[in-house]
This record gives structure tokens, sequence and C-alpha cells, in this order.
């Protein structure tokens, strides 16, 4: 066996234990990660006295950036919760778009409050509403349901400013800016064909479901945010970042403006300035005090710890593929293959994310792997970004935690969430897959 090859099966093998210690073993993904990457460099040979030092080098390059995004974000999130701008968002987008088309209204609130939550996050925070609407409208809770987890599982995969596609948007050198609005366009009706569409499709065909009861508890406020304030704080970031982007390849580079536009698009200074806001708009202008925006503040970042982390040693498994030379056979055999570039980008995204069941550790691991690929290619770097977020979502099934999520909260059988969950993940790597690979097609001709 030549010494490629050889490195092939201990990368299959690597991430075949992998499997095994998070599905059977039931160990932690941060541990498990950890362990794998090290075994993995014993066994391809890297000297010990490097091992270590290496696997650091990737964690720390990846939590360098992301512990900032991650933490900044989460807190934009818990304001927009706990100033009930979240449910204000999704009482005018209903009434905007009539209960016949309600499930449009689910998948484009869950666009819009998506942006600064994960997936996790956004879900709970959206399921009431959902079952609330789908009883009142006496529809199956996933007629809502899918449309909007659909819109979540997209906005997490494909949209800075969140940790994997900001990550993601790190390691290929891509434009924010550009990027943000290339997801957008491949990301809407990628989300619209896998949500209201797909669910008007499958759900005739599912059982009854038995929602879980979710009782809100809300918080005296004087008033709800307005529904454009709600937005304008949301989107603040997003703005910001297609600012900065002019003055990083726009028109404004050349001028004194440019660097300062950059300054300000940054994505940690576009979301520490949204989260200043949003401490005003939805925090003291509604009758929070102070001392119970801190409280928030410091309550919300607890949680995402393992998600920061788990990113990072995702980052760091990715270094170890690299330095092992995983990454150089997998080159060698793409390149006997003629395997195209953004083609390879989703299949790695897409057997990392079957494998350990997260699409978070997909987009790291896999950005880690194609980076260096990339250097050279003519393929935009914004929709290798967007190729890696598309595989990152394919086929969630019961190692993954947004698949019991959506089986428990709303009461279905195993077989139905994958009838209905598992085939709209996979509708939406697949249909985003196609639109990149057409819209490099556009970027070649120009």
């Amino acid at each position: 066996m030549t010494s490629g090859a050889l490195l092939l099966v201990e990368a299959a093998a690597a991430v075949a234990i992998l499997i095994l210690l998070i599905v059977r073993v039931r160990l932690s993904p941060f541990i498990a990660l950890i362990l794998v990457s090290l075994g993995l460099a014993l066994m391809a040979g890297i000297p010990p006295g490097k091992i270590v030092k290496g696997f650091e080098a990737g964690v720390g390059g990846a939590l360098g950036h992301i512990a900032l995004v991650v933490g900044l974000g989460t807190i934009l999130g818990k304001m927009m919760i706990e100033s009930g701008g979240a449910d204000r968002i999704a009482d005018t987008v209903i009434r905007a778009f009539g209960e016949r088309r309600a499930d449009w209204a689910a998948m484009t609130v869950a666009l819009i409050v998506g942006l600064p939550v994960f997936f996790e996050v956004g879900f709970v925070l959206l399921v009431p509403i959902i079952l609330v609407v789908a009883q009142r409208l006496r529809q199956h809770p996933l007629r809502l349901g899918l449309p909007m987890a659909a819109g979540l599982s997209v906005v997490h995969a494909m949209v800075p400013p969140h940790p994997a596609a900001m990550l993601a948007t790190q390691a290929y050198h891509a434009d924010i800016g550009l990027t943000v609005l290339l997801a957008a366009l491949i990301g809407v009706p990628t989300a619209a064909i896998a949500g209201p569409l797909y669910a008007r499709l499958i759900v005739p065909r599912l059982g009854p479901a038995t929602p879980a009861a979710l009782p809100r508890d809300g918080m005296a406020m004087v008033s709800r945010p307005s529904f454009g304030i709600t937005v304008a704080t949301l989107l603040l970031p997003v703005v910001l970042m297609l600012i900065g982007s002019l003055g990083a390849s726009g028109p404004m580079v050349a001028t004194p403006m440019g660097p300062f536009l950059q300054f300000i698009g940054s994505p940690v200074v576009a979301l520490l300035t949204a989260v200043l806001v949003s401490y005003w708009t939805l925090g003291l202008a509604r009758g929070l005090s102070l001392d119970t925006i801190q409280r928030f503040t410091n309550e919300c970042l607890a949680p995402t710890a393992m998600i920061t982390l788990v990113v990072g040693v995702g980052a760091g498994f990715g270094r170890v593929l690299t330095d092992s030379g995983a990454s150089a056979a997998i080159v060698a055999l793409a390149t006997q293959w003629h395997v195209p570039v953004l083609i390879l980008t989703w299949l790695i995204a897409a057997l990392i994310r079957v494998a350990t069941g997260s699409a978070t550790v997909a987009m790291a691991t896999a950005a880690g792997i194609i980076a260096p690929i990339a250097i050279g290619s003519t393929v935009r770097p914004e929709l290798l970004v967007i190729a890696t977020g598309a595989g990152s979502v394919v086929f969630s099934h019961v190692n993954d935690g947004g698949f019991w999520l959506v089986k428990e909260y709303f009461g279905m059988t195993v077989l139905d969430t994958a009838r209905s969950w598992t085939v709209c993940e996979t509708i939406i790597s697949i249909t985003a897959l196609a639109m990149t690979v057409g819209w490099s097609l556009v970027f070649s001709t120009f």
C-alpha cells in the first residue's frame, strides 16, 4: 500500500472511531475529537514532540477569532429573546403573509431570527410560536415547523457571522460582505424548496404528532420593541459587514476611508456595535435596568462554552489531517479523479457531517482540509464557504442533536422525523450545492 493510500485509510479509520466514540460510547464530541486527533497524529507518524503543538495551533487559530463571534452573537440573541423582539417579528410577519401562507411566514421569521443565534437557540425560541399558530390554524405542527427549521438551518450553515460559516470565511480568505450576499441569493430559494414546498408534499403523509407542552415564561416589560427597531438591530451587523466589503474590495478601497470601513465591517466590531445598540433598543428603552442586562449577558455566555470548544477542536482535527499529509493524499486522489474543488469541498464536509452529526465540526474540519487545496484555485472563495456549509447539513440522522430536537418537540416517530427532517436537510444540501455550482459558472464567464 502506498503512503498516500495508507494515510487515507488511517483518516477513514479515525473518522470511524470518532463515530463510535460519539454514537456508541456516548463520549463528548469535545473529548472524542481530541482523542482521535492525537491518535491520528501518532498513527500518521508525526513526531510526538510536534503533535500537541500543531494541534494547539489549529485550535488557537480558530478560537482566537470564533470565541469573540460566538460570545457577541449569543448576547445579541439573548437581548432579542428577552425583550420580546422575537415575538414581535413573528406576529408582524404572520399578519403580513396571512394565515394561508403561514408556512412562508415561518420560514421568513426563521431566516431573520436565525441570523444572530445558533440553530438550537433559534429553534427553541420559535417552536412555541409555531405550535401556537399551528393549533390556531388547525394544521399539523410540522406544516409550519419544517419551514422554520429549514430557514434556521440555512442561515446557520451558510451565512456569517455564524461561527462555523465565519471560520470557513476566514480559512478561505473570503470577502465577508460578498459571502453574505451570495449566501442570501442561494439560501433563500434553497430554504423555500426544502421548507414550505417540501412540507406541503410530505406532511400529509406523516402520522399524527403530539407536540411537547411549551409554556413560555415572559418577562414583565414596559413595552415590546417595534418590528422595525428589532429587525434594524438584528440586521445592523450584516449591514456593517457589507459596508466593510466596500473598504476591502469595492470602489472605496483606494481611498482614505477604505481602512476605516474595513475596521467597522470586521465581524467583531460589527457584532460589538450591534450588541451595544441592542442594550438600548431592546433593553433600556424597553424598561430593563442595567443590572438586568448585565445578568442576561452573563447567563447567556455559559452555555456557549462547549459549542466554542467543539469548533476549536474541530479545527484542530483539521490541522492534524493537514499535518499528517492526509489532506495532500486527498488532493492527489481528487486530482486523479478530476473532482472539481467545489464538489470536493461539499463531499468532505458531507462525509464529516454524516460521521459526527455536527454541522459545526463538519465546516470547521472541511475548511481546514480544503483551504490549502484552494490556494490558486479559480473558484471564488465565497462560493467555497457556501459549498462547505451545504455539505455540513446533509443527511441529519440519529447522531445529530437537531434530529432529536425536531423529533421531541414535534412529538414524531423516528421514521417520520427521518422522512421529514432528514430529507429536508438533504434537500438543502443538494440544492445549495447545485446553485453554488451555477454561480461559479457565472463568475467564470465574467
